[in-house]
């Protein structure tokens, strides 16, 4: 792990440097030569003593980095802490598979591994990944290929609206509650915070204390994950179409007072793991278009309100006098606006309007149409 941290160090200090002073671009290739070289030197020999594969999978990533960069979809490569954990990527050419167990190039013993999951029978890893937590915990993951059957078609039809105090409401009528794992290890996680910062920099102290957050840290993104992956995992089971807002989390976490919340209740990873569950299991999930008034929406009539606060859960709609739930009935419009993407691939971006009403016959041949579905209906 060391090893493969500091190869990657060095390349992108080469490559940072030599465009810095030269206005010059250093790739792969010219990074693996580099790599040879540095083997030759008398304070690099232990380079030696590793397999060269995950050496060159971490020049392949910072590759990789740099691409993503200057295509504009993340930012500047940064170095690697140790104490921010690591991997090491092992391809087919550096480890056995043998008997059920994993050993890697230049060790003779396997892995210690205690298995989660099996793999699928009759299949071989391709792919072996190393990962250091900052919490200490080792782990394992094994790349196959292999065929995942697709699901049952169901005429189950759900929209979801995300929230922060109920973290999914479902246009069936059904409210699932955030667990806000953060605020549940908020105290023990304050306290070890406050035991870290009194520790001298650089002690043994000081990084067993690092270690006692880090720990936290990790409990609590693990009950995030796993509620997150049973929501999901329920929703594609049950439903064969979802639709879903495309809210920008990037730019809502970005107002200091609903931050913490909203990074808690993790929007982004419940769309993704939505996604691609969907993709795995022939479901189908659309997106509507983020400005959307989902929650301003009459259900009934079409009626739009100008302003709706957050602290208002429950409204009447002036126009017809319906009473709604903000979150059912924001639920019910994501559908409905779902439906008619699905269908006619319409467009749910609001035009400019008044409040009185002005888009409903804008958007009249797309109630007309999911009054036609009675499974539509009901919801």
């Amino acid at each position: 792990m060391g090893c493969t941290r500091l190869v990657y160090n060095k390349a992108l200090a080469v490559r940072t440097q030599a465009w810095y002073e030269e206005q010059k671009r250093v790739g792969y290739s010219d990074t693996s030569s580099m790599l040879t070289e540095w083997k030759k030197q008398d304070d690099l020999q232990f380079l030696n003593d590793v397999s060269c594969v995950p050496l060159q999978q971490g020049l392949r990533h910072l590759q990789k980095a740099f691409s993503n960069f200057f295509e504009g979809r993340a930012k500047y490569p940064t170095l690697k802490k140790k104490r921010n954990g690591g991997s090491a990527e092992f391809t087919k050419s550096a480890f056995k598979f043998r008997n059920g167990q994993v050993y890697l190039a230049k060790c003779t013993e396997p892995l210690p591994i205690r298995w989660s999951r099996q793999l699928p029978k009759g299949t071989e890893p391709s792919t072996v990944t190393v990962k250091l937590a900052p919490s200490g915990r080792w782990t394992i993951s094994l790349l196959v290929e292999i065929e995942i059957a697709a699901l049952p078609p169901s005429s189950n039809q759900v929209g979801v609206d995300l929230g922060v105090t109920t973290l999914v409401a479902l246009s069936s009528g059904e409210k699932i509650a955030n667990p806000k794992g953060f605020k549940t290890k908020y105290s023990k996680l304050r306290r070890a915070s406050k035991a870290l910062s009194r520790k001298q920099t650089g002690s043994h102290n000081r990084h067993k204390a690092r270690v006692k957050v880090a720990k936290v840290h990790q409990k609590i993104t693990d009950a995030r994950i796993d509620f997150l992956h049973k929501l999901t995992t329920r929703l594609v089971r049950e439903n064969q179409t979802i639709a879903v807002e495309d809210l920008a989390v990037k730019h809502m976490v970005k107002n200091r007072k609903l931050a913490l919340s909203i990074s808690d209740a993790s929007w982004g990873e419940l769309v993704r793991q939505l996604e691609y569950k969907c993709d795995w299991y022939g479901r189908t999930l659309i997106k509507i278009d983020r400005w959307f008034p989902s929650s301003k929406r009459c259900g009934g009539c079409g009626h739009i309100e100008e302003e709706m606060p957050l602290n208002i859960r429950e409204w009447n709609c002036p126009n017809c006098g319906i009473a709604h739930d903000r979150d059912l009935n924001a639920a019910n419009n994501i559908l409905a606006a779902g439906l008619a993407v699905k269908v006619c691939g319409a467009s749910v971006r609001p035009e400019r309007h008044k409040s009185d009403g002005s888009c409903y016959e804008a958007e009249r041949s797309s109630k007309q149409f999911l009054e036609s579905l009675p499974s539509a209906q009901a919801g």
